[in-house]
């Protein structure tokens, strides 16, 4: 599989909303239920997509011209030495193809990622397992949903 790696442009905005809500409903759905998924997919436009990526250095992942994948890093509130990874998503059809290694690969080679000490994911129930690959673990030791269902991630460098 070619798989191409390129900053996201504005005009990627609704491919990669479409993306996002796929794995929303498709995939999210099983942990947080189809309604909870689908008001999130309803306020997920391509306004907030673009917005991400205007304090985000967000990436696309295409195969043929196709977006197939997605993932942001930010500054962690305006930190030098602290970062978070964001909208890390694959269309549903390509999951276990190793495009969501390549994502992580590409976040963790970012400037914003060389030069934190702390990098926090905010991870869906969905994805922990996922992220704990990587070496990140739960902020503090603590194993708790937050107020918009996420495990709090965090590994130090």
């Amino acid at each position: 599989m070619n798989l191409t790696i390129r900053r996201f442009r504005e005009s990627d905005a609704s491919s990669v909303r479409n993306l996002i809500v796929r794995n929303f409903l498709e995939v999210n759905s099983k942990d947080y239920g189809i309604e909870a998924m689908r008001q999130l997919a309803e306020v997920y436009d391509d306004k907030k997509v673009i917005n991400i990526a205007s304090y985000a250095h967000m990436y696309v992942f295409e195969v043929e011209r196709t977006i197939v994948g997605t993932g942001s890093i930010s500054s962690y509130w305006g930190s030098e030495t602290e970062s978070i990874l964001l909208t890390i998503f694959v269309l549903p059809e390509y999951h276990g193809k190793g495009i969501g290694t390549t994502i992580m690969n590409t976040l963790e080679r970012d400037e914003l990622f060389v030069r934190a000490k702390r990098i926090e994911i905010p991870a869906s129930i969905t994805a922990t397992e996922f992220y704990k690959k990587f070496g990140y673990d739960y902020k503090n030791g603590v194993k708790e949903l937050d107020e918009e269902h996420h495990y709090r991630l965090e590994k130090y460098r």
